[in-house]
């Protein structure tokens, strides 16, 4: 074999090796990298009130990261608070429903104990987690009424069309981040 040939060899071997190496590695890399990106912060409270409510934690983490990024002294423009962004008026009603009187929005334990009862609501009320989305994006009220009309519900029970640009993002980004999180940490 001339020198040319065990040059190619050699190299051919050398290249081989650096990708059974670094294939690996870039795998570890990437999967940390991500889960930097979408942290796995709050567990005992998600698991606490995904139990309690009847809930996927999936669904609280997704809710979680598109809302707020996990940031508890979350403000939106609309006033929205906290990690699961909670409106005033929504955070004094969903306490009443808990039989609480008062509490801090920005709480993280309160807030994500009242978004996990408003999703627990809102899944009572409507069929499919699409809907319950947007209902908490955009408020039970206008998905009722894009319920009862034809251009957005065949049925009276599913959305077809979500009319809010911003709520058919919201429902979008809110599953992706949810299936991100069964698919980095193994969980419902």
């Amino acid at each position: 074999m001339n020198s040319r040939w065990k040059r190619l060899l050699i190299d051919g071997l050398i290249l081989l090796l650096v990708i059974v190496i670094a294939v690996p590695l870039l795998r570890i890399g990437y999967r940390r990298y991500t889960q930097m990106a979408y942290p796995l912060t709050y567990t005992e409270l998600v698991e606490q009130y995904s139990k309690e409510f009847d809930l996927t934690p999936s669904l609280i983490y997704g809710v979680i990261y598109t809302e707020s990024r996990f940031q508890p002294e979350a403000v939106s423009s609309a006033g929205a608070k906290g990690l699961m962004q909670i409106t005033d008026s929504t955070f004094e009603w969903v306490l009443t429903k808990l039989g609480e009187e008062n509490g801090d929005v920005f709480d993280p334990e309160t807030n994500i104990r009242c978004g996990a009862k408003i999703l627990q609501i809102l899944c009572g009320e409507f069929d499919n987690i699409e809907t319950v989305l947007a209902a908490y994006n955009a408020g039970i009220g206008n998905v009722g009424r894009w319920l009862e009309d034809s251009a957005y519900s065949e049925d009276g029970k599913t959305l077809h069309t979500i009319p809010f640009p911003e709520t058919r993002e919201y429902v979008v980004r809110v599953l992706n981040a949810q299936k991100m999180y069964q698919t980095l940490y193994e969980i419902p």
